[in-house]
């Protein structure tokens, strides 16, 4: 396995898993498969290529099997956050730490960059084992979001999270 940033020519391999990972798990994106599947390759491309957020990728024998994005903030006020996103490994590829290497890179990436402060993420409350796996990986709730996805005619609530990048701090730093 390696972990890797991902940049355009990656674009097709990343999007297909994203279009499973919104067709297998809607409560837990914001956008669906149906509006992203449209999108051009190059709409794709450029995500991988937006110097406002880094995504990685997890390889098993040149196969992406997992990915994970940080993002992080535009505006003076806000520079000491980043935010985890679209953590996904599929099934075929679960249990064997790919989630926790991948978060590991993004919390590595973080503590590269003096200004960043917090980690922040959201994930749907009733996913146990994601839950399960950023606790692991340091991170705590911080609140709770009810009815905050709507998939069909379903709602689901989201956990807020959050994990300190440099040792020593506490919350209100």
């Amino acid at each position: 396995m390696a972990i890797e940033l991902l940049d355009p020519s990656h674009a097709r391999a990343y999007r297909q898993l994203m279009l499973e990972a919104y067709a297998l798990h809607p409560e837990a994106f914001v956008s669906t498969i149906a509006h992203r599947e449209k999108l051009p390759l190059s709409w794709w491309e450029a995500q991988l290529e937006d110097e406002l957020s880094a995504i990685f990728g997890a390889f098993v024998d040149d196969h992406l099997a997992g990915i994970v994005g940080l993002a992080f903030e535009p505006w003076d006020e806000a520079q000491h956050k980043a935010t985890l996103f679209g953590l996904y490994v599929p099934q075929a590829f679960r249990g064997h730490a790919l989630g926790e290497h991948l978060i590991q890179a993004v919390v590595s990436l973080a503590e590269e960059e003096p200004e960043i402060k917090v980690i922040e993420l959201t994930v749907s409350a009733g996913s146990k084992a994601a839950l399960a796996l950023y606790r692991r990986c340091g991170f705590e709730q911080s609140g709770l979001e009810d009815c905050a996805i709507r998939a069909g005619e379903d709602y689901y609530d989201r956990v807020h999270m959050r994990r300190l990048v440099e040792k020593g701090l506490q919350a209100g730093f």
